[in-house]
């Protein structure tokens, strides 16, 4: 702690004492102002990740910068909107070669009830007379009417016979029981179904799961729901994941992220962070899609390693360092990094900044500048063939990127930028190598946001049930996200896709998690042409 002086003790100071106190006490002042002026950045940012919109775009910045209130400005004008029809209210089937006057086929695919409003003879006579009228066409309009889950209990009886006489006397004869999906359990495929969509799709931890069920008068414990979760994903799901699996690594380019979360018997002590690492096939591939979940207990380079060990290709990123070391210890894998997350602490910078005329004037907001010039230019070419954006970026995004780095080196010549700002610039700097990937392959994606995507749903789910109960449970987490969000990126329906594989699995799967026909599973896969028209998500 600095020494107080009394006025006398000042008083009896030599010149150069107090010249060498003043000077002191400046450089105390510097360093408060810019720790203040630190944390007066730290708090606006968290306030904006916390409440504010979290999107980096520089178009959604200006609107902030603007002071646009979103909710008055969408507000305006909605009294004006219509009302969707119930064409528009239902989705339409795959697209089909139309005849014309078939417009309700779009909604053939719905139980439909027919409601007749007719008039009574009576009525008709007393308001007309006798003979007076006759019938026009009918009008006719539809409405859609919502019916909440319904329970129904599958009696199953197995007729049993017995041989009275000749060859088979005494002999026993069942009828052709199906193959339950857990022996002895009351759980069918698509309860099973329901439940893996409402918790791994929807996000709804299983106690409340639970209590709807209680409010409709069935019981069922989250204990059974956890237990026959858990046992459907190790006995018939995880082949189809080791399958998924085998397809993802035939891509040339891959993308992956990872998230904490807390698995609480894990055999370390409580509060221990382990991580859900998700892997994707490039955004680029729209054939066959892949989305891989990975639980690890911890975030070492040894589990993305072990995951790519024989991969051959680029892994696209952000700049942990962990992933780095990936091509230093794989040979044939080339890692690039994320420009949205170059542009990530620009983007917070500028949130800080309360005026918004002094914004524009940042370095952070030159810095977006830049970078959204590099990203509109490269979105336009996402239409191209891999050969052909290639082409154009060499041609055109490289001396974007170019001037940008040069940019960025000469301000951190010239300039002292602090706080999140700096943080930016030394990011670009340090990545750059990682950041130039993209330009030198047409398949390369610019950003890791589609992996970010990927993730999205169980970062979601994990803030509404917090914490996982065991690694079997985590693992089984994996292996259903793994599936529903590879269901996802290939239009299907989530819920019809689960049912579906959950009533065809047992036929081929046994208690040991033997495929005893492969082609049969490949029948069932994410893309596969012989899945039932129910499990593909309606188009409109």
């Amino acid at each position: 702690m600095a020494k107080k002086y009394t006025p006398d003790e000042l008083n009896g100071l030599s010149r150069q004492e107090l010249i060498f106190l003043a000077i002191s006490m400046q450089d105390q002042l510097e360093q408060l102002n810019a720790n203040m002026e630190r944390l007066i950045e730290q708090i606006s940012i968290a306030n904006q990740q916390r409440f504010g919109r979290h999107s980096e775009r520089l178009d959604v910045i200006d609107g902030q910068l603007d002071l646009f209130n979103e909710a008055e400005a969408l507000s305006e004008g909605a009294g004006n909107v219509p009302e969707p029809s119930i064409d528009e209210a239902l989705p339409q089937h795959p697209k089909r070669k139309k005849k014309t006057g078939t417009r309700d086929a779009d909604l053939s695919g719905l139980p439909e009830e027919s409601i007749i409003h007719s008039v009574p003879e009576e009525k008709l006579i007393e308001h007309f007379g006798e003979g007076c009228y006759r019938k026009l066409p009918d009008e006719s309009y539809k409405r859609l009417r919502y019916t909440p889950a319904s329970w129904t209990v599958e009696l199953h009886t197995v007729e049993v016979y017995v041989g009275t006489d000749g060859l088979r006397q005494d002999e026993f004869l069942r009828g052709d029981r199906p193959k339950d999906l857990l022996r002895n359990s009351i759980v069918t495929p698509s309860l099973e179904a329901a439940i893996l969509n409402g918790k791994y799709v929807n996000s709804i931890p299983l106690y409340r799961m639970e209590q709807e069920f209680q409010r409709n008068g069935v019981y069922i414990s989250r204990q059974n729901m956890a237990n026959w979760t858990i046992l459907c994903a190790e006995r018939y799901l995880k082949p189809v994941y080791d399958r998924l699996k085998e397809e993802f690594f035939r891509y040339h380019v891959t993308q992956a992220d990872e998230t904490p979360v807390e698995v609480i018997n894990d055999g370390r002590s409580a509060g221990s962070t382990s991580y859900m690492w998700v892997h994707r096939s490039g955004e680029y591939y729209k054939d066959r899609p892949v989305v891989l979940y990975e639980y690890q207990k911890t975030r070492h380079h040894k589990h993305p390693e072990e995951f790519y060990k024989g991969f051959k290709g680029i892994l696209v990123t952000d700049g942990l360092a962990q992933y780095h070391l990936l091509e230093d210890h794989l040979e044939g894998l080339t890692n690039a990094n994320c420009w949205a997350h170059a542009r990530r602490d620009f983007s917070d910078a500028i949130k800080a900044i309360k005026d918004p005329e002094l914004a524009k004037r940042s370095t952070a907001y030159q810095a977006l500048v830049r970078i959204a010039a590099i990203y509109k230019l490269d979105e336009s070419l996402k239409e191209l063939t891999p050969r052909q954006r290639l082409k154009e970026r060499q041609k055109h995004v490289k001396p974007l990127v170019e001037e940008y780095f040069a940019w960025v080196k000469d301000v951190l010549d010239s300039q002292l930028p602090k706080g999140a700002t700096a943080s930016g610039l030394h990011y670009s700097i340090n990545q750059e190598k990682y950041l130039r990937v993209f330009l030198n392959d047409g398949e390369i994606p610019i950003d890791n946001s589609a992996s970010e995507r990927a993730i999205r749903t169980f970062c979601i789910g994990k803030k509404n049930w917090v914490i996982i109960d065991s690694v079997k449970g985590a693992e089984a987490s994996a292996i259903i996200y793994s599936i529903s969000e590879t269901a996802k990126l290939n239009s299907l329906s989530t819920y019809n896709y689960f049912n579906h594989l959950l009533t065809e699995l047992p036929k081929l799967i046994d208690r040991e998690g033997n495929v005893s026909n492969a082609k049969a599973l490949e029948s069932l896969l994410p893309w596969a042409e012989e899945l039932p028209d129910i499990c593909r998500k309606p188009r409109r």
